[in-house]
């Protein structure tokens, strides 16, 4: 039996505590091998410990084979069960070079707060933007935006697809974003150019920060928010470069954590 053969695997974890969600995911001689995401809520203890087990029980792993494990996000401070722990930049532009090592810019659109991230050859981070002082162009400000059209989420990807004329939505508050789609629905204005012109507000906002960075590609774009294609494309258009939504948009964070402790 050769040395390869009599080898152990190396199990890497890595946990990303976001403000809304918490995932864990779980790699194998840096090679992904499972994952699992729970609602963070107000035991962020908790919900660690829930989506550190999902993962393991997925790949039928017990917690002592694990090698490393490093932790990131807005509560990685938390998480006792780390040998160390890494930024949300750092470990985002991990995630995004795992995935595609020729990817040059990673745009990250969470729940609150938004990023934008120049790589170089190597995956290391070259220059960022980070937008976590106000909700607008992060996942809240749409969450809200959705609320006051009372229309789902899921649904605005698809609505924004059939506009014919996207609404101007000029406030980059959200507080006066959310006055100027009610102004907009007492008008008659249809839902769809509504929600046209909520995206492009979010692409806009968010390719000025890109630019800030020194922009270039290729581009992936990773958060929750990579789900809604209707962002996808307006932000396609504000940048006038093709943007890739990552397969793994939600877990890259801790995807990028897993893979630095590996790496």
């Amino acid at each position: 039996m050769n040395q390869e053969a009599l080898r152990k695997p190396i199990f890497t974890l890595g946990i990303d505590v976001g403000s809304i969600s918490t995932k864990a995911v779980l790699m194998r001689d840096g090679s992904l091998l499972s994952s699992g995401i729970t609602f963070t809520g107000y035991n962020m203890e908790a919900a660690v410990e829930k989506a550190v087990d999902t993962a393991l029980s997925r790949a039928a792993l017990s917690r002592d084979r694990l090698t490393r494990i490093v932790a990131t996000g807005y509560g990685r401070k938390s998480v006792a069960l780390a040998q160390e722990d890494r930024t949300e930049i750092l470990c985002h532009a991990a995630g995004a070079y795992f995935q595609d090592p020729s990817v040059r810019f990673v745009i990250d659109i969470g729940g609150q707060d938004s990023k934008a991230i120049l790589l170089d050859e190597q995956g290391r981070v070259g220059n960022f933007a980070m937008n976590d002082k106000c909700a607008a162009g992060t996942g809240r400000f749409l969450e809200v935006m959705a609320r006051a059209m009372e229309v789902s989420l899921d649904a605005f990807g698809d609505l924004a697809r059939r506009a014919d004329e996207p609404a101007r939505i000029s406030s980059i508050c959200t507080v006066f974003a959310e006055s100027e789609v009610i102004s907009l629905i007492a008008k008659g204005t249809s839902r769809e150019n509504i929600v046209a012109g909520i995206h492009e507000a979010v692409g806009a906002r968010v390719a000025a920060m890109a630019r800030r960075v020194g922009l270039r590609g290729p581009v992936m774009m990773t958060g929750g928010v990579a789900k809604n294609r209707g962002v996808v494309a307006a932000l396609e258009e504000k940048l006038g470069l093709r943007v890739t939504a990552s397969p793994y948009a939600q877990i890259n964070g801790a995807l990028g954590a897993a893979f630095l402790a590996w790496r």
